[in-house]
């Protein structure tokens, strides 16, 4: 049967526009508590049972057109050296963070066949039971937001730490990043070749950059890894906070170019020139009543008027507070209203 997603991610014409959510299994959904219990966060992302039941949780619950694995950008990290925690209250941390020449030389590169084996089996548990039309997502991390928790240690406002170093050793800066492409490229890799339909490459931290910033310090890496996987599934990238940067972002020529809330989606896509976009819903519109969630959204739907190409997603995540029923009524509006128009 065909995969709709997979349709839409072409260029093609579909019978209704897909959508799938950014974060659509977490902690707002009662299955997921239920599921976790008091697992750790970090055992929870590293075991393929639990992880395959998240994701397929989501799926299965909101109706989406495509599942993303369940997993966390972070832990691609460990192996290399980083010693990583999710603490109560702090989220991700890393107590060993990367500061100086010593600690890029010391970071170990390895094919993720060896240092993340358990996301091959998520893989395989996911596949095994996820319906034949729905496409499954890997993920990982873009080697700029990478960088960035492995030099701040932690989420950052101002980003002192990673700019200070970018600024002051540019060539370890590159040496870092093109280890994080080598290591991000071999567990996409991974992924694909145990059966993920298409890949998202997450750059949250990306717009904190300007443009001389990103073209120098970052277009390069994100160009080599865009590449080494170009032409095996679709790539999706995103990025938030960016705006000021889709065009040059556009230039490394992404399957899907993916857009947060702050943008105008039909603008932004015709000036960019890109086959295929996604998004673009304010996720916290999610946390409002029905009525404003449905008017949200037939806003987006009425200004892409069903071109071919368009993925119906959220500008980032879903949050913990929002409402399990809110996104079940957007799934279904999206289905039944883009099939009304003749997407």
């Amino acid at each position: 049967m065909d995969k709709i997603f997979l349709q839409a991610c072409a260029g093609k014409t579909t019978p209704f526009t897909p959508i799938w959510l950014n974060r659509q299994a977490g902690r707002y959904m009662p299955e997921y508590h239920a599921l976790k219990g008091a697992t750790p966060s970090l055992e929870f992302f590293k075991h393929p049972e639990m992880a395959a039941q998240a994701t397929l949780d989501a799926q299965r619950i909101l109706g989406v057109d495509a599942a993303i694995l369940f997993a966390d950008l972070l832990p691609v990290m460990e192996p290399m050296g980083l010693r990583l925690d999710y603490r109560a209250g702090e989220g991700p941390v890393f107590d060993n963070p990367i500061r100086t020449a010593r600690d890029v030389t010391a970071l170990r590169v390895a094919t993720a066949a060896e240092a993340t084996p358990y996301i091959a089996r998520t893989v395989e548990n996911v596949l095994s039971g996820l319906p034949d039309h729905i496409a499954l997502i890997g993920f990982a991390g873009a080697p700029f937001t990478l960088a960035s928790y492995a030099i701040e240690g932690r989420g950052s406002r101002n980003y002192v730490h990673v700019k200070k170093f970018m600024y002051e050793a540019p060539a370890l800066w590159h040496e870092l990043l093109g280890k994080l492409v080598t290591q991000v490229t071999s567990y996409l890799e991974l992924q694909i070749d145990s059966g993920v339909h298409a890949v998202q490459i997450f750059d949250t931290w990306v717009g904190c950059l300007s443009v001389p910033d990103y073209t120098t310090y970052v277009e390069p890496h994100l160009r080599q890894l865009l590449d080494n996987l170009r032409g095996r599934v679709p790539v999706i990238y995103f990025g938030t906070g960016n705006g000021h940067l889709l065009d040059a972002v556009a230039t490394l020529n992404p399957d899907v170019l993916a857009l947060d809330w702050r943008v105008p989606l039909m603008q932004t896509w015709q000036r960019t020139g890109v086959g295929a976009v996604q998004g673009n819903l304010d996720p916290i519109v999610l946390c409002a009543d029905r009525a404003t969630v449905i008017a949200q959204a037939k806003t987006i739907l009425d200004s892409v008027d069903g071109r071919p190409g368009h993925i119906f997603n959220l500008g980032h995540g879903i949050i913990p507070q929002t409402p399990v029923d809110n996104v079940k009524a957007l799934v279904e509006f999206v289905h039944e209203y883009s099939a009304g128009r003749g997407s």
